[in-house]
């Protein structure tokens, strides 16, 4: 599998090329970029280029993570997503999808090969509006990012509606054979659209997930890495501890052999502001240890 690296890890600062390199130097074959206006302002001419121009001159491939912020004036890092592809408020939805819009733009400079969508916020349960929402957003968004060569991917969240099952649903239902999706191991790791029934004590929340994305296993593009000790989304590096809820990664090496080669390894970190860029090299490298052992 390809290593990569989201720019979620320098969330908190402007991107740069500078930045860009850091991670490059930790390993990243692939870089995802985070469309956060306080990040990447993806609605300014110059930040589109300086990012065009740094991915022309370097061997790195190029992909998007949706917005998740409206309104970033007074951003952090514990800043609650407010765009919602699929809010029960009209006005909410059409503003979530011009927003996206917005930022796919940018592909027509930056070589974007993909974009990780978001349906849903926290709380959001899985109904027939939901559905059709869902059908409604991915449809609009197909068809814009198509022609800029960029494919959708459908990630797994810790919703009722972005589940495995039912995001594989919502593809099937859409007819939507162009639509992959990204795998992310630190929502799956917290359980959320596992079945009632299911017996946690002889597979994890993590496997279960996988298990219900087997379906569509040659659909996943992308694999999102980080860690949490089941309860709160913290985008942790890699942990070791198993016995304090930490991901087993030892199990997660074994089910990722079933994924395509080209299949991209994404670290996607949390950085706190004013921590030495410089450790993200090594914290980087020695992930990806573990994760290639």
């Amino acid at each position: 599998m390809r290593h990569g690296i989201a720019t979620h890890v320098f969330l908190q600062q402007r991107l740069t090329p500078s930045l860009l390199d850091t991670l490059v130097r930790g390993g990243a074959a692939a870089i995802e970029v985070f469309a956060a206006r306080h990040h990447f302002d993806y609605n300014d001419h110059g930040s589109v280029m300086e990012l065009a121009n740094w991915f022309r001159s370097n061997d790195v491939a190029a992909s998007m993570h949706m917005p998740l912020f409206a309104d970033e004036t007074h951003w952090t890092r514990h800043t609650a997503p407010t765009l919602n592809l699929i809010s029960t408020n009209k006005g909410t939805r059409i503003a979530s999808m011009d927003e996206v819009k917005r930022a796919l733009e940018a592909a027509e400079q930056v070589a974007f090969n993909t974009c990780s969508l978001h349906l849903g916020l926290k709380d959001e349960q899985w109904d027939t509006r939901a559905l059709d929402d869902s059908l409604t957003a991915i449809e609009h968004l197909k068809a814009f990012a198509g022609p800029l060569g960029v494919k959708l991917l459908l990630e797994n969240l810790s919703n009722d509606v972005a589940t495995p099952a039912h995001l594989i649903e919502i593809v099937k239902v859409g007819h939507f054979s162009t639509v992959g999706y990204a795998f992310d191991l630190g929502h799956a790791h917290m359980g959320q659209g596992v079945p009632a029934t299911a017996d946690l004590a002889a597979k994890s929340a993590l496997e279960l997930a996988f298990e219900a994305f087997a379906p569509a296993v040659d659909k996943i593009a992308s694999v999102h890495v980080h860690d949490n000790n089941s309860v709160r989304d913290e985008h942790l590096w890699p942990q070791q501890d198993v016995e304090k809820g930490y991901i087993d990664w030892a199990q997660v090496k074994k089910l990722l052999r079933s994924l395509r080669p080209e299949t991209i390894l994404s670290l996607e970190l949390a950085h706190e502001l004013g921590d030495d860029a410089g450790q993200v090299v090594q914290d980087a490298l020695e992930a990806w240890k573990l994760l290639d052992a």
